[in-house]
């Protein structure tokens, strides 16, 4: 490229930046509750001085970290972003990846399919050829000219870039310019998940959480490299999704009225969710939804009584009491109902997973519930989704082509260890551990106690693949971190329960089993603090962490 074009380049993107700083805040937009009414007590401590990190001072943490103390980069005014030239995917990458740097820079960071000589770049591409990285995993080089990501598929590019992020100075999250200068320190990194499956699940039935409140959480979890979200659509309270064949769910079950104390109304719309399922996407999450059943089912027996075996319509239900409700097993209408649910969510769906519930559906004989799960597991199936549900679900045969969520804080269940000998794969989420709505301790303002109270280091404590006995590293699909909504109102109140320990979860599914350390984590998550102050993420101030 020619001096002048390249001149006329960086003079388009910097008049650009005004509006992309528009478009790069949907945290802000979402967040129901203005950072200064935020109680004190609640927010993250003020912002220290920046200080550069070292290479390892990643979350989470990476395979292989090789410093290069002579090979500091410098971004500076001139910087491009070069990606895969013929790739609209790594284009995209670049493109986040610079709309997230300008803010704090001022940079134009142009994104080009080539750069021009002698200029230093950022450089995204494919073709890294290597087996090891799979369809996440990357190669991160910095020398004193260059930085460079190579990866085998861009979800490997975007994983990188977020590493990318945290090599820069904690500056680089400020909303506003910031005169200093920006460097990433030198070495390669070589990084790939342990486990294939990283999660975060939001609670939408017991409290409505809008599409901005889902969005700004997609773009918060997906900086620890998260790569799923499970959204709780329906419980006894409410219905959170638009379903056509039964459109008396949202327009009863989805009203005024229809969370815990009586908070709501609110549902999506299929437009709402495929917008969601589309901009999670472009962050490599993939949305997993959830209709849980054959208990926690009273929202939709309010809206149609007929699922009901006498048909007459449960009163509404705003507490949180559990285990009451049960679709009539042997009802015809209950399966027409089933299929039409599973049929509508799957076509609005690109993911693989489909969520059937199953969990404390105590009002549901035990052989009643396995003749439900035997039939609707291979409904999933039919309409090309694998089934995904609590760990109940094992006690039916057909769960062996399944995924089954461990909530259970035993370390033993038969049960579970038999279906995984059948081929199930399971998602460890044991409730005295990763429940993000547990109390931090018996002060925390906001959450529930009944499975522990559950502190950062409690919430990093485990490992996966030791945690249940006969459930071993490769029957696990992977962990997630769920965040249930009983006394949840707002994004900074979600923020509130899931940072800091969201990213403890994160560390367990995406990081070798080697690197698990206390002292390095609790270090390197007391450094990552001053970049959620930077964000407005109003997270919990553990005592057990020095924060930066």
């Amino acid at each position: 490229m020619a001096k002048s074009a390249l001149s006329r380049v960086l003079t388009a993107a910097a008049a650009s930046l005004p509006l992309l700083a528009a478009q790069a805040a949907p945290a802000a937009a979402a967040r129901a509750t203005p950072a200064a009414a935020v109680p004190i007590a609640q927010r993250g401590p003020a912002t220290a001085p920046a200080a550069s990190p070292a290479l390892s001072d990643v979350l989470p943490a990476p395979v292989q970290v090789s410093p290069d103390a002579g090979a500091t980069f410098r971004l500076g005014p001139l910087t491009v972003i070069r990606t895969q030239p013929g790739s609209p995917a790594a284009r995209a990458v670049g493109d986040q990846l610079a709309r997230d740097l300008r803010p704090a820079t001022g940079y134009p960071l142009p994104v080009l399919p080539v750069a021009a000589r002698r200029v230093p770049s950022i450089s995204l591409l494919l073709g890294a050829n290597d087996s090891r990285l799979g369809s996440e995993g990357y190669r991160l080089s910095v020398t004193r000219s260059a930085v460079t990501i190579r990866a085998n598929n861009p979800a490997g590019l975007f994983a990188g870039s977020q590493t990318l992020r945290q090599l820069l100075p904690v500056d680089i999250d400020s909303p506003a310019v910031v005169r200093r200068s920006w460097t990433v320190p030198g070495g390669s990194i070589l990084d790939y998940p342990r486990f294939a499956y990283r999660g975060a699940m939001l609670d939408e039935a017991r409290h409505f959480h809008t599409p901005d409140e889902i969005k700004a959480y997609v773009d918060e979890i997906s900086r620890f490299k998260v790569n799923h979200l499970h959204l709780h659509l329906s419980d006894d309270q409410g219905w959170r999704i638009q379903i056509d064949s039964w459109p008396k769910l949202t327009a009863v079950s989805g009203g005024a009225g229809t969370g815990v104390d009586g908070e709501g109304p609110g549902f999506l719309t299929k437009a709402q969710y495929k917008d969601i399922v589309a901009y999670a996407a472009k962050r490599y999450v993939t949305i997993v939804p959830e209709i849980d059943m054959p208990g926690h089912v009273n929202a939709a027996q309010v809206a149609y009584p007929e699922l009901t075996c006498d048909g007459v319509a449960p009163p509404p239900r705003t507490d949180t009491e559990v285990g009451y409700s049960s679709l009539c097993i042997g009802s015809e209408t209950t399966y027409r109902f089933v299929e039409d649910v599973i049929r509508e969510l799957a076509a609005m769906t690109p993911g693989p997973y489909l969520h059937i519930g199953g969990d404390e559906a105590h009002a549901t004989p035990e052989a009643d519930y396995v003749a439900f799960q035997q039939r609707v597991l291979p409904l999933v199936a039919e309409y090309g989704k694998t089934a995904y549900g609590w760990n109940e679900i094992t006690k039916a045969p057909a769960s062996a082509t399944a995924v089954a969520q461990y909530w259970d804080t035993a370390t033993t269940n038969p049960t579970v260890a038999a279906a995984v000998t059948r081929g199930t794969k399971v998602v460890m989420s044991p409730a005295n551990k990763a429940y993000l709505d547990m109390k931090y301790d018996p002060s925390t303002p906001l959450g529930l106690d009944w499975a522990a109270y559950i502190e950062v280091r409690d919430a990093y404590g485990w490992d996966p693949a030791t945690r249940v006995t006969g459930v071993g590293e490769n029957a696990i699909l992977g962990v997630e971190a769920p965040l249930w909504s009983e006394t949840l109102r707002s994004l900074d109140d979600i923020e509130f329960m899931a940072f800091p320990r969201l990213p403890a979860i994160a560390e367990l599914g995406w990081s070798p089993a080697s690197t698990h350390d206390w002292a390095s984590f609790s270090a390197r998550l007391g450094a990552y603090g001053p970049r959620w102050t930077l964000q407005g993420v109003n997270f919990y101030p553990s005592p057990q962490i020095n924060w930066g």
